[in-house]
């Protein structure tokens, strides 16, 4: 997941807030444009957290009112300025309350989450997509390694499925494993796999971590596990309480999971091979726990950060170094 931002004080049985949902707070309203501009004062009012693949607050009011009506999220602009019936109305309101009031996210109401440009369906099986990852499978990990040269892929810890699908996607000549524990986020990621056809690129596997992948090995490992330490557990916005525990929490420094990684990463990985992994805020406690490995910090163009790169090499000269 990407980094979630600390719990606003918030209480979602504030009186003033639930009368914005009554009928007659709404009667001045008529267009689809009215209701996005009504939907960010509720927002705002409301302290929502973004953070589940929407940084603006319009963007995401757009996306949940466009759903509400039955609309594609790339209709023609012009027709915000249509009115819509008192029935549709009230439907987007009751959608709109329960993002506000109960702080359910976007994508779980609507059952579509993005990235890498992409739709993928989302619901409590998994978390939202939202890595930062997607920008660097855009550039195809360029310059860190040959898009020619890569004939194999690992998604660790998939969840949805996003990231592994969106590395098929834009290596189309790799073959992708999927990997997760959870059963549950592994249907979701089958199911993702199909609607995007991509059933005979990319394997679903269930797997704790390597357990289930003796003998397999890639040219990139790319992982979003758990890494969100109990500090940040304990100050999570509501909104992150929908999703699975499981893909969030990795003990008190959040680097439960990333330790049982690290030491395996070399025997899957193909001579020139590259590991890029998401530790989120995390990321000091693994430098303090690994001072002399030489991790490559990824720089993100639309924000994001705790993205490291390590080379095949750089984790063979450190071997002894994953022994804590």
């Amino acid at each position: 997941m990407s980094q979630s931002p600390q719990n606003p004080a918030f209480v979602t049985n504030n009186s003033d807030i639930e009368s914005r949902f009554e009928p007659s707070a709404i009667e001045g309203l008529s267009s689809i444009r009215d209701f996005i501009r009504w939907t960010v004062s509720r927002f705002n009012e409301g302290q929502v957290v973004l953070g589940h693949g929407y940084d603006d607050p319009w963007d995401e009011a757009v996306a949940l009112i466009l759903y509400a009506l039955h609309l594609p999220w790339d209709v023609d602009p012009r027709v915000q300025d249509a009115n819509i019936t008192l029935e549709e109305r009230l439907e987007v309101v009751a959608l709109v309350k329960q993002r506000v009031v109960e702080r359910k996210p976007t994508a779980y109401l609507t059952g579509i989450g993005w990235f890498a440009g992409q739709p993928f369906v989302s619901d409590q099986r998994a978390l939202i997509p939202r890595s930062p990852i997607a920008e660097l499978i855009q550039k195809q990990f360029e310059p860190w390694i040959d898009p020619q040269a890569v004939d194999n892929i690992l998604d660790l810890c998939t969840g949805s499925g996003c990231i592994g699908i969106a590395c098929a996607m834009h290596f189309l000549d790799a073959q992708v494993d999927c990997a997760d524990i959870s059963e549950d986020a592994l249907d979701l990621a089958e199911q993702n796999v199909n609607m995007h056809q991509l059933d005979g690129q990319v394997n679903v596997i269930y797997s704790d971590l390597f357990e289930a992948l003796d003998g397999r090995t890639y040219d990139i490992i790319v992982s979003n596990p758990p890494y969100v330490d109990q500090e940040d557990m304990d100050a999570l916005a509501d909104e992150y309480h929908y999703e699975p525990r499981l893909g969030l929490e990795a003990g008190d420094d959040g680097l439960d999971i990333v330790r049982r990684m690290l030491p395996e990463l070399s025997r899957h990985l193909n001579p020139g091979g590259i590991a890029v992994i998401e530790v989120g805020n995390s990321w000091v406690a693994l430098e303090e726990a690994y001072p002399n490995v030489p991790f490559t910090w990824l720089e993100f163009d639309h924000g994001g950060h705790g993205v490291f790169l390590l080379t095949k090499e750089q984790i063979d000269l450190h071997q002894a170094d994953w022994v804590l």
